[in-house]
């Protein structure tokens, strides 16, 4: 996939009539992550920040994956995305 397409696609995400569910968000945010960043390259946040710790465990998550694949995946995550929500 390249990267004009994932760029398409992170845009899309916006546009979504209706908001995907947190596991759908954090789904994307971890791939949009591994795709643009690589491994996870930072501390987890501390036990009082909730929503850092679920950000930084979704990008953990996709740890190893290569960035082209990350991309590929997000894309095809927002296309299903985009059949459930609208755009």
């Amino acid at each position: 996939m390249s990267q004009v397409e994932f760029e398409q696609a992170a845009s899309d995400v916006n546009n979504l009539k209706s908001k995907p569910g947190d596991a759908d968000m954090l789904a994307l945010y971890g791939l949009y992550k591994q795709a643009t960043c690589g491994d996870v390259n930072t501390d987890r946040p501390g036990m009082l920040d909730f929503t850092g710790k679920a950000k930084w465990d979704a990008w953990a998550a996709k740890k190893g994956i290569s960035a082209e694949d990350a991309r590929a995946q997000y894309i095809k995550l927002v296309d299903e995305l985009k059949g459930k929500h609208g755009c």
